[in-house]
This record gives C-alpha cells, sequence and structure tokens, in this order.
C-alpha cells in the first residue's frame, strides 16, 4: 500500500472560515507563521505506520510533536521501517530478521524459511545460496546443508538426503557425485558403502550390489565375476575357487571324495593299527605273566618238615593255591 502525500501551500496569515471547523483567532506566534488562522483543537495524531513532517507549516501550529491537522500532513513510513503506534514523530527500522517491503507499514514480517536477513531496515530478505538452508524464520543467517544432503536451488527450507547410488561426502554441497563400482548406497543411508563380502557390482550410482553367481567367484567388488575352473567347486556368493586337496581327493560332481591313493593308505593304516593293537596286547599278558612267577618264588623254596600235612608227604611240592 502507498500513501500519497499532498504538498500544501503555506497557511494564510487572515482569519479564514473553513467548512466543518471552528475558526477561531488567535495569537500569531512568531515561530510558526501562518498559525493564526486555525484552531489547534482541530490537531490529531499521526495515524500507526507514519511520522511526523516537520516541514509542514500547518503541522507546526500543533503544540505537541506528532499531532497534524489532517492525515495529508503526516509522512508514510518508509520501506524497511515501521510504527505501530499513533502519534509518533519518527519510524523505527525493521530488526534482523525481518523486513517490509511496502510504505506506511505499522508492522514487519519475518523472513519466511529459507531466507534471512542480517541488517535492520531491510526492505526484503536473502534468499539462502544453493548448499544452504535455514528452517525457523525470522533467521539472519542460513546453515550448510550437512554431509550427505545437498541443495541444489536457493532458498532451501531443508536440505534432502542424496537419491539413492549417490553421496555428497562434504557439507555444503550443491549436489550429489554417484557411487562408484563396488560401493552401494541405499535411499535411507547418507553414504555409500562397500559391497560385502561375495558381493559385486560394476556400474556407478546403484542402490545394491548382486550376489556372485553360481559356478563364478569374486574376488573384488568392482569386478565382473569370473568363470569357476573346471577342478574346483564356487557356490554362490564365492570369494574364490575352492579345491579339493590334491592327492587324497578328487572332485565328483558337487563334492569331493576319496582318491584311490588315499583308499590304500587308509586300509595299510587299519592293518598297521591292528599289528599293534595285538602286540600290545601280546605284551601286556607277558608282563602279567612275569609278576606272577615272580609272586611264586617264594612259595617254592620254602623248605617244610618231614611228615604228612592233610594227607600229602611233607617233602612233595607245594601246590599254588592263588593266593
Amino acid at each position: 500500500m502507498v500513501v500519497s502525500q499532498t504538498t500544501l501551500p503555506p497557511a494564510v496569515t487572515n482569519t479564514t472560515v473553513i467548512q466543518d471547523m471552528t475558526v477561531t483567532p488567535v495569537i500569531p506566534l512568531s515561530t510558526t507563521p501562518g498559525c493564526s488562522a486555525f484552531n489547534v483543537s482541530t490537531c490529531e495524531p499521526c495515524a500507526p505506520g507514519s511520522q511526523y513532517d516537520n516541514n509542514t507549516l500547518l503541522c507546526a501550529c500543533c503544540p505537541n510533536p506528532g499531532l497534524c491537522l489532517f492525515p495529508g500532513a503526516c509522512l508514510p513510513c518508509a520501506t524497511g521501517f515501521f510504527q505501530p503506534l499513533a502519534g509518533q514523530q519518527r519510524c523505527l527500522p525493521c530488526s534482523r530478521g525481518f523486513y517490509t517491503n511496502f510504505t506506511g507499514s505499522p508492522l514487519c514480517h519475518a523472513c519466511p524459511p529459507g531466507s534471512f536477513s542480517n541488517n535492520t531496515g531491510s526492505e526484503t530478505c536473502t534468499s539462502c545460496s544453493p548448499g544452504s538452508f535455514t528452517s525457523q524464520r525470522s533467521s539472519t543467517s542460513c546453515s550448510p546443508c550437512a554431509a550427505g544432503t545437498f541443495c541444489n536451488m536457493t532458498g532451501c527450507a531443508q536440505c534432502p538426503l542424496c537419491p539413492g547410488g549417490s553421496e555428497a561426502l562434504q557439507s555444503g554441497a550443491r549436489g550429489c557425485t554417484p557411487c562408484r563400482p563396488g560401493m552401494h548406497k541405499p535411499p535411507h543411508q547418507t553414504m555409500c558403502q562397500i559391497c560385502s563380502t561375495g558381493f559385486y557390482q560394476v556400474h556407478w550410482g546403484q542402490e545394491d550390489c548382486d550376489i556372485c553367481p553360481e559356478n563364478h567367484y569374486c574376488p573384488s567388488p568392482d569386478v565382473t565375476p569370473i568363470l569357476c575352473p573346471n577342478d574346483a567347486f564356487c557356490p554362490a556368493g564365492s570369494l574364490g575357487p575352492g579345491y579339493c586337496m590334491e592327492t587324497f581327493f578328487r572332485k565328483a560332481g558337487d563334492t569331493c571324495e576319496l582318491a584311490p591313493v588315499t583308499i590304500s593308505l587308509l586300509v595299510i593304516g587299519g592293518g598297521v593299527a591292528l599289528l599293534f593293537i595285538i602286540l600290545l596286547v601280546v605284551r601286556r599278558r607277558r608282563e602279567t605273566e612275569g609278576e606272577l612267577a615272580v609272586a611264586r618264588a617264594p612259595l617254592l623254596g620254602k623248605e617244610r618238615p618231614q611228615g604228612r600235612y592233610y594227607g600229602i608227604p611233607g617233602d612233595a611240592e607245594p601246590v599254588y593255591a592263588g593266593w
């Protein structure tokens, strides 16, 4: 809203009748020419959004500053300034974070999210530059976007996450870079991640990795799967080929089986083990018999008097009873 101001001629010096106004002669003031033509009771305070005009002669007749004979004698506040009260001599500048873009404003407006004002008396707010944002009203500055987020235009109120398959490694990013081969990033994450073991990805800017297919192996997540050798095993997700133990095992379909030489060695080893057990048993038995012979020796060498004991001659050989 623009309020126009009418330039008024100097007040008359003679007594004049004006419609709807009581005219009373007053004592002329030496410092306020033309005041004898008007009644000071018609003075009114300047409306909110305006200020007292010291250059208007008609206003000089009012005893109190900030009062005028009619609204045209008040100046509207310029853009960037405001006045919420009536009868004021001057307008106030808008605070930092606020603005007003029209004259005669009784208030200032807060800068909307995505913009700021760091000076007083601002007519407009400045939009945040790409790579920065502010989500608050009446902001005095913008903040850089955090790592993993970006803003590619002016006036961002929020910095969104980089889309899936892309990332922003530094703060204040204006755009996102795609994930390298061997890496991936789901939409809800902030940074690209290396593919897990047994997975691969050979393209740029992917959201996920692919498992290494069967009969192939993937030594690195950024290379194409390699075909498995004929004498090796490569199940899905293989990091490298798996081989049967040479000489002792051989590949048979999807498994390893014993080689003939391994079977022969097992038979020979079993025979040797059985023979060893037999020899150990025989040796143990001989040792037991030797211990019994030593225990019998004192009984066999003991002399007995001649005679008969229990119907047996005294000089007869003793009989071992097992004790």
